[in-house]
């Protein structure tokens, strides 16, 4: 006898947090060497400039900025910065934060230029978050990529971070040089054991004007195809969001000065929703597998928010799903955050 069964599981991707942040760019700033793969100017759209230009730039932002918002200081290596000029740049925040405008301050640095005085400092001086640059925690990865520090300090600078009361950000650079999907996986695991609030990741690209591009032609290194980093990064998407951890960038922003700058590797202008469409699909698969026997779907009910994901880009995830028994005239999207399947089993 035929009977109806109901298949009901939150979404897991953490909700988005509504307050925008407003970017202040150091390029290059503070840091200790150029990375293998850095070419900050055309990445970010924003040129090198002396500290004291930078400076202004944050003191015109601020003042022109309405709401409230949040701030982040990346780019550079801001706690490679001299001492001084970490205060002036947290000092000129000080008035907005003062009068509530300002509700969060970030910045983004390496790992290896972190000590207790300077997250003392950063602490005094108001910030709420340090995103580290970790790009990988494995060994061999950090060395074939000149990262100069080990996994371990790696390790060390996030447990300092959060034991020091900071929320915590992770960036990872998966595909290196030395570092392969099964190395990835394990950087995802380390990751979500560290209990980041968030977390970046750049599918590393071959940029013109780097050690990465002589590395390429010179056929020392080879970059993941677009196919397997849609595939990593989905898989890397679900086990963030299933432990709970926003992921708040997938992949470089296309600034119009780095289009021309790409030489190879994975850049694609909707990475993000390719690797969100494939992480849904590994979500329905896992949770439909669980039913064990032959099933027909009558109605799946899907959250409106996944109503750009669902298909993949251009329809790409159709095929997938209708293996799965998902197709649009089955589909109706709602308001909650629960997938619910009626089926036929």
């Amino acid at each position: 006898m035929t009977k109806i069964h109901t298949l009901d599981f939150p979404f897991p991707e953490p909700p988005v947090q509504p307050i925008r942040l407003i970017p202040c760019f150091l390029s290059f700033a503070g840091c200790p060497t150029r990375c293998i793969y850095c070419n900050q100017h055309f990445q970010t759209g924003s040129a090198p400039n002396k500290l004291e230009h930078s400076l202004q730039n944050l003191q015109s932002l601020l003042s022109d900025t309405q709401g409230n918002f949040s701030l982040g200081f990346f780019g550079g290596t801001f706690t490679g910065l001299p001492l001084s000029w970490q205060k002036r740049f947290l000092n000129a925040t000080a008035p907005y934060r003062k009068n509530g405008q300002l509700q969060h301050v970030r910045i983004s640095t390496r790992p290896d230029t972190l000590d207790d005085n300077i997250l003392e400092l950063l602490q005094s001086l108001g910030v709420d978050m340090i995103e580290l640059g970790i790009q990988s925690f494995d060994s061999q990865t950090l060395l074939h990529s000149k990262r100069g520090y080990t996994p371990q300090r790696a390790l060390d600078a996030c447990a300092r971070v959060k034991d020091k009361g900071f929320s915590l950000g992770i960036q990872l650079l998966p595909g290196l040089p030395g570092h392969s999907p099964i190395k990835w996986r394990q950087d995802v695991r380390t990751a979500i054991s560290l209990a980041p609030e968030i977390v970046r990741l750049y599918p590393c690209i071959v940029m013109a004007n780097t050690e990465l591009e002589h590395m390429f032609h010179c056929q020392e290194y080879r970059p993941w195809t677009l196919e397997n980093t849609v595939a990593e990064m989905g898989w890397g998407l679900l086990k963030f969001w299933e432990a709970g951890i926003r992921v708040i960038r997938l992949g470089l922003a296309a600034e119009k000065t780095m289009l021309p700058q790409i030489i190879a590797g994975p850049w694609h202008p909707a990475l993000g929703n390719m690797a969100r469409s494939h992480a849904v699909l590994l979500l329905l698969k896992k949770h439909l597998s669980t039913i064990g026997r032959s099933y027909r779907i009558i109605q799946a009910r899907i959250p409106q928010r996944l109503s750009g994901d669902i298909w993949g880009h251009k329809k790409s995830n159709i095929f997938n799903l209708s293996q799965l028994g998902i197709t649009p005239p089955i589909v109706k999207f709602w308001s909650k955050s629960h997938i619910i399947m009626e089926l036929e089993a």
